[in-house]
C-alpha cells in the first residue's frame, strides 16, 4: 500500500454502492488499524466457514476456492477503480478486495484447519506487506488493475511457500 497516501484529486461526493460494498470487502477496510489484515481475515472466515459447513472434498475445496478467487479478482479490478477514483486516491486503504483475493488464492489446496489457515495468512500478509520483486512492479498497473495484481502476486507465492512448508512438515 505504499501508494495509498497519493492524493490524486478532491474525493468525490458520489459513491457507487455495489463497488464501495465489495471495494471495503463488506466494509472489512474500514476498520483500524490494519484494515488490508481486516480484509484478509473476513476472506479466511468466510472460506473457512463454507469449508466446514459445506464439507468438500480436499479437491472441491481446492476447485471452489480457486473459482472464487478468479471471480474475487475480476469483480475487483472495477470495483478498486471506480473506489480509488471516487476517493481521489492511486490505491486508497480501505480498498480491500485485493487482500481478499490474494487471501483466496494462498488458501487454494490448503487444508481446511486452524493450522495451516493461520500459516496461509501470515504467509500472504508478509508478502504483502514486504511486496518482493517482482509482486511491488505490479503496483504500477493502471487503476484497478495495479491495486489488484501485486495482492494476486503475493497469493501466489504465499501458495507455493504453504505447498512447500505441507510437504515437508
Amino acid at each position: 500500500m505504499a501508494n495509498s497516501g497519493t492524493q490524486l484529486h478532491p474525493p468525490s461526493e458520489k459513491k457507487t454502492l455495489w463497488a464501495w460494498t465489495l471495494g471495503t470487502f463488506f466494509g472489512s477496510g474500514l476498520l483500524k488499524p490494519g484494515p488490508g489484515t481486516y480484509g484478509s481475515i473476513t476472506a479466511l472466515l468466510l472460506w473457512y466457514g463454507a469449508a466446514h459447513t459445506l464439507n468438500p472434498s480436499p479437491v472441491a475445496l481446492a476447485i471452489g476456492t480457486a473459482i472464487a478467487a478468479i471471480a474475487v479478482t475480476l469483480i475487483g479490478i472495477p470495483a478498486a477503480t471506480i473506489v480509488a477514483r471516487e476517493s481521489g486516491r492511486k490505491d486508497p486503504g480501505h480498498v480491500v478486495i485485493d487482500e481478499a483475493a490474494g487471501q483466496l488464492i494462498a488458501l487454494i489446496a490448503i487444508p481446511a484447519d486452524w493450522k495451516h489457515a493461520a500459516l496461509s495468512l501470515l504467509l500472504f500478509r508478509a508478502f504483502d506487506i514486504l511486496k518482493p520483486p517482482p509482486i511491488r512492479q505490479l503496483e504500477r498497473l493502471p487503476e484497478g488493475t495495479g491495486i489488484m495484481l501485486d495482492d494476486v502476486a503475493a497469493g501466489l507465492l504465499a501458495l507455493l511457500c504453504a505447498q512447500i512448508a505441507h510437504l515437508f512438515f
